[in-house]
């Protein structure tokens, strides 16, 4: 008798205790900004499992709430814009109502279109800094490409320059303190965003830094998506290596990347770093570009927004390159708008990603696009990581992040808006170089694939 009322009583507790979880996870997320979608996906979890869906969602469901980033203090770039807003691009004004700088003349920027070719930039400068080094990778490879590039940096420090590296706490859990040791002796400095295993609320895990940013004595930069890891640069060709798309920058531009670096080493290191946002001067012929970050750090989500209005504005042409496809149904529809306008919409995918879930994801959106005369190419030689974008004959936009809803509405990202003939011409070229390796045509689906695909469709939004 005693154990049968036992077994009621704990019954009636995990009942009452679920439908408290399920009360708190459902009062949470109405607060947010959230797509439809994502919403529904979440209550549904929550309502239908709360033991998993309520810890799943404190775990990976925070998106800019206040607590979100806890100490991580808001971006307020410098304003140095050298456009008039009443001359300023469409996209440069869009960017501006987010508070961001407009578009600054006077930078040269130089496509690092080749693992090999990245590799021997950044160890270039790394060699010829004077007086600081500062890098935020999202992934440090413990592998010969990261020792050595740790080395070198090693090096710079003991002969006097100031060293800072700044990991993802998720996307460099593997990256051994061994790995650092030398770096840290010669007095170079390491700070993890977010470690993996933090303090409560110092930061929710679901929030990762996935900016690429390396600089130099503050007047040069180089970004884009490459990460620092063999798969992604080397000094010789290796096979298999991911196909990636990083830029060298100077100019009045390189000032906005570090204060992004700054107030990401501020908020994982707790450190201020002194910035000179006088000491790049415009570049003799350089060209308008304009740097747009992205994250819980800065209000609203500009780079969602401009890839939104690209869809609806652009006249002749989209060029998109990214490793994952997974929009929200607003991108969706604007895809499927943008194909039915007629514009020349091209979405280049990797043949088959790195990622299985998310390439199961994919499937049912772009064959609506294809279906609608946009055009699906599947890069078959291997993993495509770039991410980049052609608007027209007008814009180039390069960057960290990818063309999914982690990168639009959770991660830390960062990307480079340039306007100008130079840029987009050899952005052009690449992407043609891309083109010719791909199928152009996304296969008819199976009974069990596109089963599968259906039911991925259901919680991409938790993806």
């Amino acid at each position: 008798m005693l154990d049968l009322l036992t077994g009621l009583l704990l019954e009636h507790l995990s009942i009452v205790v679920g439908f408290l979880l399920a009360v708190v996870g459902i009062g949470a997320i109405v607060r947010q900004r959230r797509s439809s979608q994502a919403t529904a996906a979440w209550l549904l979890a929550i309502v239908l499992v709360p033991y998993v869906g309520v810890p799943l969602y404190l775990l990976l469901g925070g998106r800019k709430t206040r607590k979100a980033a806890e100490g991580k203090q808001k971006l307020h770039l410098v304003m140095k814009e050298t456009v008039p807003l009443d001359q300023a691009s469409g996209a440069d004004r869009l960017f501006r109502s987010y508070g961001l700088p407009g578009a600054t003349a006077g930078n040269r920027i130089r496509l690092l279109s080749s693992g090999e070719e990245n590799y021997a930039c950044l160890m270039e400068h790394i060699e010829a800094a004077r007086e600081s080094i500062n890098i935020l990778t999202f992934i440090l490879g413990d592998d010969p490409v990261g020792r050595s590039v740790v080395q070198a940096l090693s090096r710079k420090a003991a002969a006097g320059v100031q060293v800072r590296l700044l990991l993802d706490g998720v996307g460099s859990f593997e990256t051994g303190k061994r790995l650092l040791k030398p770096l840290r002796k010669a007095g170079g400095k390491v700070a993890w965003f977010v470690p993996l295993l933090h303090r409560p609320f110092r930061g929710r895990n679901n929030l990762r830094n996935h900016r690429k940013i390396t600089l130099f004595d503050e007047c040069f930069a180089l970004a884009g998506g490459t990460n620092i890891a063999q798969e992604y640069m080397g000094p010789t060709p290796m096979p298999g290596r991911w196909k990636d798309l990083a830029f060298a920058l100077e100019g009045p531009a390189v000032d906005h990347y570090a204060e992004i670096f700054r107030s990401d080493w501020h908020f994982a290191a707790k450190e201020d770093i002194e910035l000179h946002p006088e000491r790049d001067e415009a570049v003799p012929g350089g060209v308008l570009a304009q740097v747009v970050p992205s994250g819980p750090d800065v209000a609203g989500d500009p780079l969602y927004d401009a890839i939104l209005t690209a869809l609806y504005t652009a006249e002749r042409r989209l060029w998109l390159v990214t490793p994952y496809f997974v929009p929200d149904e607003a991108l969706a529809s604007g895809f499927r708008a943008a194909a039915r306008r007629g514009i020349d919409l091209r979405i280049l995918v990797p043949e088959r990603s790195n990622h299985r879930l998310a390439d199961y994801a994919r499937g049912t959106y772009l064959r609506e696009i294809q279906d609608l005369g946009g055009k699906i190419l599947l890069y078959e030689p291997g993993m495509v990581h770039a991410k980049a974008a052609l608007i027209d004959h007008d814009i180039v936009a390069i960057g960290s992040a990818n063309l999914d809803l982690r990168s639009f509405f959770l991660n830390y990202e960062v990307a480079l808006f340039a306007y100008g003939p130079q840029v987009v011409s050899d952005t052009e070229a690449w992407m043609e170089g891309l083109f010719a390796r791909c199928k152009d045509r996304l296969p008819v689906p199976g009974a069990i694939r596109d089963t599968l695909e259906g039911l991925v469709r259901l919680v991409d939004p938790l993806l």
